[in-house]
Order: C-alpha cells, then sequence, then structure tokens
C-alpha cells in the first residue's frame, strides 16, 4: 500500500511557518504576499492561499482584504513546568488522617459541580516532615467517588492511591487548576495544626482536578502550606 503524499499547501505552510517562529519576521511585518509564494515557490494561487489561511487559523499571521498579510506572532509560547522542592527527605514525610466527614454546604457543591441535592466527604489531613506540620488539606470528593467512606480512615491518607485502586484513575495525568497566594489571615485552626506564630505568613494553594474524558470534578481541596516549607522550580522545555 503507498502512503499518501503530503500535501503542497501543508508543505509550503509548514515552511513558512518555520520562517515566522525562527525569528525571520517580526510580530506586524508585512508578510508574502501570494503572487510572491505563487513565484517563488512554483505553487498555484489555490495552494498559496489555502497555506496562508492554515497559518492564520493558528494566528501566525493576520489577512487584511486589499491591503496584505501581516505577521501576528513571531515565536511559539514557551511553556513551562512549575514544581515543588521538597526540602526533606520522602521517608521523612508523613500524613495523618484527621477527619472524613459527610457535607453538603452550597460553596463546595458548586466547587465539585455537584447538585443541591447531592452531597461530597470533607477529608481533612495533616502531613508532618520530621514529625513538624507543614501541610494542613481540606479535601472535598465527590460523593460517587468514594466507595467505603465509614472504613477506616487511613484509606485516605493518598487520596491518588483511593483513585487508582477505586476507579483505576491515574490523578496525575488528568487536568487540572492551581492557584497559590500568600495569606496573612486565615482560620486559627491553621494556625494551630501548623503550629504558626502570630503575623507569621501561610501559602494558600488551591486546586481542582477534573476527569478529561468525562470532563467531571474529581477533587477540589485547599491546602495551607507553611511559608518555610514553600519552595518550587520552574524551568522550560
Amino acid at each position: 500500500m503507498k502512503l499518501s503524499k503530503e500535501p503542497k499547501y501543508l508543505k509550503l505552510k509548514k515552511n513558512l511557518q518555520n520562517q515566522i517562529l525562527s525569528g525571520n519576521f517580526q510580530e506586524g511585518d508585512k508578510f508574502h504576499t501570494e503572487s510572491e509564494l505563487v513565484s517563488a515557490f512554483n505553487v498555484s494561487s489555490i495552494t498559496a492561499i489555502r497555506a496562508l489561511n492554515e497559518l492564520e487559523k493558528e494566528g501566525l499571521v493576520k489577512r487584511k482584504q486589499g491591503v496584505g498579510t501581516f505577521v501576528s506572532r513571531s515565536r511559539l509560547e514557551t511553556l513551562v513546568k512549575f514544581s515543588d522542592i521538597e526540602l526533606f527527605h520522602p521517608s521523612q514525610d508523613d500524613t495523618i488522617v484527621l477527619s472524613v466527614t459527610k457535607g453538603n454546604h452550597p460553596k463546595y457543591l458548586s466547587r465539585l459541580g455537584l447538585h443541591k441535592t447531592e452531597y461530597y466527604y470533607q477529608v481533612i489531613r495533616l502531613r508532618t516532615a520530621q514529625g513538624n506540620p507543614y501541610i494542613y488539606h481540606h479535601t472535598y470528593l465527590p460523593h460517587d467517588f468514594i466507595k467505603e467512606a465509614h472504613a477506616d480512615k487511613e484509606q485516605f491518607k493518598s487520596i491518588y492511591q483511593l483513585f487508582k485502586k477505586d476507579f483505576n484513575i491515574i490523578m496525575s495525568d488528568e487536568a487540572f487548576e492551581e492557584t497559590n497566594e500568600i495569606c496573612l489571615s486565615y482560620p486559627e485552626a491553621v494556625a494551630e495544626q501548623l503550629k504558626l506564630n502570630a503575623k507569621e505568613p501561610v501559602v494558600l494553594q488551591i486546586r481542582t482536578t477534573r476527569q478529561k474524558k468525562s470532563n467531571r470534578i474529581l477533587e477540589y481541596i485547599e491546602t495551607y502550606k507553611r511559608w518555610d516549607y514553600y519552595k518550587f522550580k520552574i524551568s522550560s522545555h
């Protein structure tokens, strides 16, 4: 069986894309005209127009009728990765499950995309490093993703392991959104659990994890982290 050849307009589009992304053109520069492409690449007008249309769809150029084609983006967006840097060895990390309770507060039903007639489970955990508390988790889980809510609460030490065991869901592979902010005002329970002194800041981390294939919200979590345990690295690919 013969492999189908790549269409001419795609070859031309890739060539032009490389010209833009390699820095030959800057944002706002006037780009090749259709007639210039026909002459330089020995292609038809239809091929030239289609290649330019593809570049416009990707946001690399903008076409103005009667004026010409202009570069609208001169480089690719850079993908960056944020990763937490733990200040201790993983073997020194421990998780204590403080409580597992059923709830139906409208705020958290909304965060989980649940109806007002439904409910969730709130799991409160404390993580320690070398016996010192540094993270205070408030995790909210939809009721239908908890199989045995009244079983030993130790099963909730790792929510990710629980999802994998009960539903074969790899949480680290699912879509998520996360925000981090420094707070000087927080509930007394946070100060008590994390052993914070007056006026010490805390990092509030809010994360929502959503299943890609169903778009269901799997987890909403509010995490308070001691400021002196908060360190992260940013790297690009």
